[in-house]
């Protein structure tokens, strides 16, 4: 369906058909400043082969830097942060590529003066100023939050979240109350990105897959992202922090009993005693145990030493527990260090959460990979962020977020602690959180464990054509379903309904929802 010169990120992500023809750059010539990738939708019978031509970023990055410029932009209704070819530098990339090519929609700074443009040409071939690869990159690594900032800022930053996280063990827990609410104040100021949801990188995704369908003329196949035709996953885990949480296992664990749930519970190794009858007793129930870091004190990622030093221990206890998963103490976490922690998958990455010591967000509802390890975002607001730092009086965040995540077959990963579910606004909103899914046909109901070992079938799997149509070839032929991106950035499936993209759009709009958290 697709012939591309080079990898194709999104493509390779969301496992849609291609493949690659290896050949010269389409701009290799000395006086080309940086390469431009094609990836060409094979001709229909009676049609035209288009081809869609994108930047690509694996030039030099002297030569990137003085071509290219790297900021935040906005295209429609997303926000994206990358090197775009801008100004004169457009004209003699397109130049290479043919005639008749003009700016069919224009792409606005952050000051919202417009920068650069998606070019078109006559015969319907499509240019795009930025990498789209290099966008996914840097939202799952919150590598865009360096983007418009001097290093003299950014090293500010880093130096003031190792110091709360330094500071942290030692501050009486009321402090650290009175301290992060006085400090949401200036934590709501930022402006991406946004809370409780932020949609830039999937309405990304939607766009992309609305362009390629037109120019393939064609719906788009890709392996949908849950198994077994269910259209959304909802994931339960738990981090105990302290003793006092060890020993409120039953506050959360009773009603996941009552309704059939399974969870898993992340344990700290040597900040409290945790029996072996325990975490037997935690698998013999279905659920599974993951190791929270070592002691829970802001130093197990302080420092590469340190971390290097302290991982032996972790990984001791992660083979005493059968423990395949992560998840960071206060989420504190390094995008280049994660992979080396030797765990199946990670969790210590929101999908937004300015009110974390360490905020930003990866901003997707989807898993995705760091490496070889999966990186499973807590898509959720936390209970602590929601009960003790804001104040919310009920769940009708995490019932409204659920409810998003539901419609756009996401995964809603929720984190909770036993340790705050004393408070009755914790444990009656997780009932009816529990509740209001427990009941639901189109959800699955899956360990973090399991969700990543599917996310690797689906990598390892492929699509291919033939007489009978599309279907799946690999270890996810079983229990994977083909969905479509149809022109219009809707995507369908077999087995699931279309989504609402006017209904979903309003849900979006409803800005009073952030305002009614104050």
């Amino acid at each position: 369906m697709f012939e591309a010169t080079h990898p194709v990120g999104f493509f390779d992500y969301f496992r849609v058909p291609y493949t690659l023809q290896p050949r010269a750059a389409m701009t290799d010539d000395a006086r080309a400043p940086v390469p431009v990738h094609q990836l060409r939708a094979t001709a229909q019978p009676g049609g035209m082969s288009r081809a869609l031509f994108w930047l690509g970023t694996d030039a030099d990055p002297a030569a990137l830097a003085a071509s290219c410029q790297l900021g935040r932009y906005r295209l429609r209704n997303f926000t994206f942060f990358g090197h775009a070819a801008v100004g004169a530098a457009v004209p003699g990339l397109l130049g290479r590529l043919g005639s008749g090519w003009h700016p069919a929609e224009q792409i606005f700074d952050s000051a919202g003066v417009p920068r650069a443009a998606v070019w078109r040409d006559s015969d319907g071939n499509v240019f795009l100023p930025f990498d789209p690869a290099e966008v996914m990159q840097r939202f799952w690594s919150e590598s865009y939050q360096q983007v418009g900032h001097s290093p003299i800022a950014l090293r500010g930053r880093a130096a003031a979240v190792r110091g709360y996280y330094l500071v942290r063990p030692v501050l009486p827990r009321r402090l650290q109350l009175r301290l992060r609410r006085a400090y949401t104040q200036v934590q709501e100021r930022a402006s991406f990105p946004d809370w409780p949801t932020e949609e830039s990188l999937h309405n990304l995704y939607r766009w992309l897959f609305g362009l390629l369908a037109g120019l393939a003329g064609q719906p788009v196949p890709f392996i949908g992202e849950w198994p077994d035709g269910r259209s959304w996953a909802l994931v339960l885990t738990h981090d105990v922090e302290t003793d006092a949480g060890y020993r409120s296992l039953g506050l959360l664990r009773e009603p996941e009993r009552q309704l059939g749930y399974r969870s898993s519970w992340n344990f700290v190794p040597l900040r409290y005693k945790v029996a072996e009858e325990t975490v037997s007793n935690l698998r013999e129930e279905g659920c599974e145990v993951g190791v929270h870091g070592l002691l829970h004190d802001g130093h197990d990622l302080g420092s590469r030493r340190l971390l290097a030093k302290r991982l032996p221990a972790m990984r001791e206890y992660a083979d005493r527990w059968q423990a395949v998963g992560f998840r960071s103490p206060a989420t504190q976490r390094k995008w280049e260090w994660m992979p080396a922690l030797g765990f199946d998958y990670d969790s210590s990455y929101s999908d937004t959460d300015p009110y974390e010591p360490q905020p930003g967000g990866c901003c997707s509802y989807l898993p995705y990979f760091n490496e070889s390890m999966v990186e499973l975002p807590i898509t959720m607001p936390q209970d602590h962020t929601l009960f003790a730092i804001l104040q919310n009086a009920d769940a009708d965040v995490w019932l409204r977020k659920a409810e998003f995540l539901r419609e756009r077959q996401g995964m809603a990963l929720v984190l909770t602690h036993p340790d705050y579910a004393v408070d009755p606004r914790v444990a009656n909103g997780y009932r009816s959180l529990l509740s209001r899914f427990h009941d639901d046909r189109t959800v699955w109901h899956a360990l973090p464990r399991e969700v990543a070992a599917w996310w690797r079938e689906r990598d390892s799997s492929v699509i291919r054509g033939g007489g009978d149509g599309w279907h799946i070839e690999g270890p996810a032929a079983r229990s994977g379903r083909i969905r479509f991106g149809y022109a219009g950035g809707a995507a369908r499936g077999r087995d699931t309904a279309d989504a609402d993209g006017t209904r979903l759009s309003a849900f979006a709009a409803d800005r009073t929802w952030r305002a009614d958290l104050q």
